[in-house]
């Protein structure tokens, strides 16, 4: 009785395994999809896809690559050096990008979207606001240009679209927020960008001279650089803000560059203004024949050391840094008058000093 029960024991055991052995063929055998599947019905998009894929295929045709050429010689072949973004600006074929795209770069061509190259020429840069306008050689046919909103009236939170080419993959959109407002960009021109976008919408080497884009699909900003220790997108990206494009951009295209106010100081490095406890912009040099020196502004005494004087406010508003200084003499312009808040001994003054247009090749960083 006991051989008998072992052995069924022993052939439930057998057959069990021979069963785990064979599933898995029967299975490969029964249920195998060796016809195409069905595809599964989906319901309506959400209306925060619609509402980007309508961003993208309203703008991305106006969104195109600027590629920078170098020649060694007149007999060398052109070869790429860089490249970056741009976007269509209007309808006589101007191309927007930003000023460090074009920078090194001795010939252009820009690529559209539909895949067409055409030839482009620089007609302006302006390094302090890392912009640069390019033409294309032709002017009908081309792509509706991109719509302009404002930066003034902006939110954090906001949704932003960015569309560019990163890393050379052309027609990327990227989708974020706006995450700060007011930032401040030091540019190549060495002069503060104000008001500058920060968002984390992912912005990659390549994005450069993108448009940064609003829900409505409007312009609000120019994608201009990132923030990583790595070199590529870490949630940082930083914008110029549409109301300075929108301000440039027509001076670039008259004249080929944009006046630089000033009114002729060298202002001392705001490392040591920050070192001696002084809030405000020191006086460290005055130009000879400026409206500075015709307004009796006096500079750092070298013999001494001694501090000279100390811009604290302009007009009505305070100046705490250079870019304050800078910023309202930018929005003054060329060829007005402008009411300096000046201390010096410790006695306050006002000073009426003219501003003037102080060109684009003075001293980096410190010429207002």
């Amino acid at each position: 009785m006991q051989d008998r029960t072992t052995r069924a024991i022993m052939l439930a055991v057998a057959v069990l395994l021979a069963v785990l052995v064979v599933q898995p063929y029967v299975n490969g055998y029964l249920y195998s999809a060796r016809e195409p599947r069905p595809v599964a019905a989906r319901g309506d998009l959400s209306e925060l896809e619609r509402s980007t894929i309508r961003v993208f295929e309203t703008v991305a045709p106006s969104v195109v690559q600027v590629v920078s050429v170098s020649r060694q010689g007149p007999m060398t072949e052109a070869e790429p050096s860089g490249s970056g973004t741009g976007f269509i600006w209007d309808a006589a074929g101007h191309v927007v990008t930003n000023e460090h795209v074009v920078a090194n770069g001795s010939g252009f061509v820009v690529r559209l979207a539909s895949g067409e190259v055409l030839p482009a020429e620089v007609v302006g840069r302006a390094p302090n606001y890392d912009l640069a306008v390019l033409r294309l050689n032709r002017r009908g046919g081309l792509p509706a240009p991109v719509s302009v909103g404002r930066s003034a009236d902006l939110k954090v939170g906001q949704t932003a679209y960015a569309i560019g080419n990163p890393f050379g993959l052309d027609q990327s959109l990227t989708t974020g927020i706006i995450s700060a407002l007011k930032r401040r960009l030091p540019t190549s021109g060495g002069r503060e960008i104000a008001d500058v976008i920060q968002t984390d919408a992912a912005i990659n080497p390549g994005n450069s001279g993108g448009p940064l884009l609003d829900s409505a699909g409007r312009l609000i900003g120019v994608n201009t650089a990132i923030y990583s220790p790595s070199g590529t997108n870490a949630g940082i990206g930083f914008a110029i803000p549409v109301d300075v494009v929108n301000r440039v951009v027509p001076e670039l295209i008259r004249n080929g560059r944009v006046p630089t106010p000033g009114i002729g100081i060298l202002a001392a490095d705001e490392t040591v203004t920050a070192q001696l406890g002084i809030t405000g912009v020191i006086v460290a040099g005055v130009a000879p024949g400026s409206p500075a020196e015709r307004a009796g502004l006096r500079g750092v005494d070298p013999a001494v050391g001694a501090v000279g004087d100390v811009i604290v406010g302009i007009g009505d508003e305070p100046v705490r840094r250079l870019s304050d200084l800078t910023d309202t003499l930018e929005r003054t312009g060329a060829g007005r008058t402008v009411t300096l808040k000046v201390m010096r001994n410790d006695a306050t003054r006002n000073v009426e000093v003219q501003v003037v247009d102080i060109g684009q090749d003075t001293p980096r960083a410190r010429r207002p």
